[in-house]
């Protein structure tokens, strides 16, 4: 290899290497936007369980018990 490959190669290898961290530094920005909704979504599921579960307390008739009671 002379001087000038040798040169063209390592320009080659730190745009390469560049590229690459540009894609890290964006992949690592989508992980922190994931990770961010994610954790909306778990706390929307907690508050809806709960309300299910307050719900559920204030109707102590089940809704097997009522269709078997209309039935009658």
């Amino acid at each position: 290899m002379d001087q000038a490959s040798i040169a063209a190669r390592i320009k080659e290898l730190k745009d390469n290497y560049q590229a690459g961290q540009g894609q890290l530094r964006s992949l690592e920005a989508q992980q922190r936007e994931l990770q961010n909704t994610m954790l909306r979504i778990s706390g929307a599921i907690q508050v809806l369980e709960e309300l299910q579960q307050e719900l559920q307390q204030e109707q102590p008739v089940s809704s097997q018990e009522r269709a078997m009671h209309i039935a009658r």
